[in-house]
């Protein structure tokens, strides 16, 4: 049997879907999955032992279709649901399993409050859409593959990160989603922890200012690593503070304990980490209380709809500090 699995984008939803491809893989015998995504996500799937075979979209969907015809896939697993998607599963021609949105239930929390959808995580209903094959949830959480022959050298970080540090996911997506510089500042002169910045270019100049106010504790690597090279960095760290963004996603997979700061989105939404059923890992939701306001939105915006910004800019950055230290495990 050939699965073929699709998820596009981003890093988070991709490290998602992991519990469904190891349980497609180790419950359906003999199975040989296929995994189509961006090839901007090459790095997040080819180190991965339970796909046989990886395909990429380019820029053209008209000829990953082509290349994909050619292959009797018996299945599609639709894990991303939108109208390149419905391409591709209207020009393969063979049955498909999507994952149900629940976009409807999703417009009514963020814009009206009211929260209707279950209490599951995205992670289950990703493995729901495989009831077909009798496939169900291991309850071994998340997983991150590194490219085979990858390897970080530790020397990169300095002597003195080397015997432990508290990781800052300082970038995000949308504006609404990330924390003012000033409450970073604040955040960690409380800690007085080694500490290591992690984002993208977008967040240097952000990452650079956290840096000057704060020079004696931190090492900025704000653009100076690819994907694969900043989840070394988490992979290292003692614990992580990220806003809802993927690194979030790659931490949960190395059983980090997470401080996630949360500001237009919600773990109402069912993004939030996630963790094996057994584990012990600590972790901390940090959302800013009797806000009615929030969340505002499904995957965060670039503007407050209320002008106040109360979700991020009321951050108790001392109370984040303090689960930070409760967290920190020095080797």
């Amino acid at each position: 049997m050939r699965l073929l699995f699709i998820r596009f984008s981003s890093i988070g939803d991709i490290v998602l879907t992991t519990p469904a491809v190891r349980c497609a893989k180790n419950q359906i015998p003999g199975v040989e999955i296929h995994f189509l995504t961006k090839l901007s996500m090459k790095d997040l799937v080819i180190g991965n032992p339970h796909i046989d075979h990886c395909h990429f979209l380019d820029q053209n969907l008209d000829q990953t279709i082509a290349a994909l015809k050619e292959i009797p896939f018996d299945y599609i697993i639709d894990l991303h649901h939108n109208i390149r998607t419905w391409k591709i599963k209207k020009a393969l021609g063979v049955p498909a399993y999507s994952y149900k949105k629940l976009s409807l239930q999703k417009w009514l929390l963020t814009k009206l409050q009211i929260n209707l959808l279950p209490k599951t995580h995205v992670c289950d209903r990703y493995i729901d859409t495989l009831e077909h094959f009798n496939v169900t949830n291991d309850e071994k959480g998340l997983d991150y593959f590194f490219p085979k022959d990858y390897h970080f050298q530790s020397s990169n970080l300095p002597t003195s990160h080397l015997a432990g540090f508290v990781a800052f996911v300082i970038g995000a997506s949308y504006l609404n989603k990330k924390m003012p510089v000033q409450k970073w500042i604040e955040l960690a002169k409380q800690i007085n922890k080694p500490i290591v910045i992690i984002g993208g270019k977008e967040d240097v100049a952000s990452a650079n200012e956290i840096a000057a106010a704060v020079s004696n504790f931190i090492y900025n690597a704000a653009g100076k690593y690819d994907l694969k090279e900043s989840a070394s960095i988490i992979q290292m760290a003692q614990v992580v503070v990220s806003h809802d963004t993927g690194f979030l996603h790659v931490a949960a997979a190395f059983k980090k304990p997470i401080i996630t700061i949360w500001g237009a989105t919600s773990p109402a939404l069912q993004f939030e980490a996630y963790y094996p059923t057994a584990s012990a890992t600590p972790h901390y939701n940090s959302i800013v209380p009797n806000l009615h306001c929030q969340p505002c939105s499904k995957q965060g915006d670039n503007k407050c709809p209320q002008g106040h910004f109360a979700c991020m800019r009321l951050q108790n950055s001392t109370t984040i500090a303090s689960k930070a230290i409760d967290f920190y495990k020095a080797p």
